[in-house]
């Protein structure tokens, strides 16, 4: 029997009794379909436990290959293990391209998309923003495709796992196109409060860069796009671009991607790291909070305020803003949004305590956390407006709750009545 193992980081050792490593979606089904209780895991790079289960873990790793590009329908159908950096380079390789990546190139699409994980841009959506097709087994081992448009569509994207196993995904894709990075280290507190909504506009895609103390606020990763026409300005609140390039949550510069100024391909720059690279520092935690924008400044604010709280535990936190997305359980939904993401140091027994106060600093500012990170909320009803929806489907769909955990039934199922 293979063994289950571990997630990325390590913090989490996977509780079920055995890994399933089907070689076909028919073999797939059939265990499914077996199971009394399963649960898919992808690329492990959740840092809680929104993928473990007291039953059969089950990896998509070992299905067939797909890559099916559709240039005049401008998409791209591929397999739930396909990771973001190999979908980059076959798209690229064609002339192709996403409108937008999450930081790190090794995650698959299937997982990032599932659980809300975003990119960074003032004017792009979330990942699942991009599916226009996604394709489940379900409980009972039958096969369905959810298409845009279409009842129930915006409910099976960003899934949590719970609706069933997803086997394939059909993207948007766009043209080939080219970007810059040039960052900008030393930026102040006060020009980042004062001028937030010019900085998260001034690129494609912009990241900040803090640790929550010290008299400045950090450094700023813009991303330039030829397209767009726009020149990387030569200073960003007064301070000039790097010559040379850095790395990130403490991880060496050759990890990153290419900086100062270099145009290149988009698969080689939407992505903060290489793909050829062991992904960010990996002995780490992570948590992110998802809020309003115009709760941008307020939330940096209270954060700093909790600095001397946060840094001894802290790597480095980022700031991203992204566009509304309309999928239910996206931390997007309905809103133009602003995360504030964790890296945190693998202290698990402080962060586990520090969370709490983190989230009630930003409870009344609408935060909601990253379904694939850690937080300590439960009650999360109330921040999504088709909850309830979400609720009814994967009710409807999973009847004798083959795909449910601990997880889920903490966050999201109403309890059942005891017959």
């Amino acid at each position: 029997m293979t063994e289950v193992g571990f997630n990325w980081a390590r913090n989490l050792q996977y509780s079920a009794g055995r890994l399933l490593q089907p070689r076909s979606v028919e073999e797939l089904q059939g265990e499914v379909a077996a199971s009394p209780r399963l649960r898919a895991v992808g690329s492990r790079h959740s840092f809680n436990t929104i993928a473990d289960t007291d039953g059969d873990l089950v990896s998509l790793a070992g299905l067939p290959r797909v890559f099916e590009l559709d240039e005049s329908a401008r998409t791209v159908t591929i397999d739930a293990g396909t990771r973001y950096g190999e979908l980059a380079e076959a798209l690229q390789a064609r002339g192709f391209a996403l409108q937008n990546m999450a930081s790190l190139p090794h995650i698959t699409v299937v997982g990032s998309v599932a659980t809300g994980t975003h990119g960074s841009g003032d004017r792009n959506p979330p990942l699942s923003h991009a599916v226009r097709e996604v394709e489940i087994v379900l409980a009972d081992g039958s096969l369905r495709t959810f298409v845009r448009g279409e009842e129930d569509f915006a409910g099976a994207v960003v899934n949590l796992g719970a609706l069933g196993v997803v086997t394939r995904v059909t993207l948007d894709v766009v043209p080939s196109f080219e970007l810059r990075q040039d960052v900008y280290d030393g930026i102040s507190w006060d020009g980042v409060l004062e001028s937030f909504e010019q900085l998260t506009s001034a690129a494609y895609s912009v990241s900040l860069f803090t640790r929550w103390t010290g008299e400045t606020f950090g450094h700023a990763w813009l991303k330039t796009a030829r397209a767009d026409g726009a020149e990387a300005p030569a200073e960003l609140l007064g301070r000039p671009a790097l010559d040379y390039n850095i790395g990130l949550a403490e991880g060496p510069a050759e990890a990153a991607t290419e900086q100062t100024g270099v145009w290149g391909s988009w698969d080689a720059r939407l992505p903060h790291f290489r793909m050829n690279f062991t992904p960010s520092n990996g002995t780490e935690l992570q948590s992110e909070y998802l809020l309003p924008r115009e709760h941008a400044v307020e939330a940096m604010r209270r954060l700093r305020a909790l600095g001397d709280r946060i840094q001894p535990h802290l790597m480095v936190s980022e700031i991203r803003t992204m566009a509304a997305d309309d999928q239910w359980l996206s931390p997007a939904y309905g809103r133009q949004t602003v995360g504030f993401h964790f890296t945190w140091r693998q202290h698990t027994e402080e962060v586990t305590a520090l969370l709490p106060v983190l989230e009630e600093q930003l409870g009344d500012l609408q935060a909601r956390p990253h379904w694939g990170k850690l937080f300590s909320a439960t009650n999360l009803a109330a921040l999504y407006p088709r909850f309830d929806d979400f609720r009814s489907l994967a009710e409807r769909l999973d009847p004798e709750g083959v795909f449910h955990n601990d997880f889920l039934r903490r966050t999201l199922l109403r309890e059942r009545p005891v017959s």
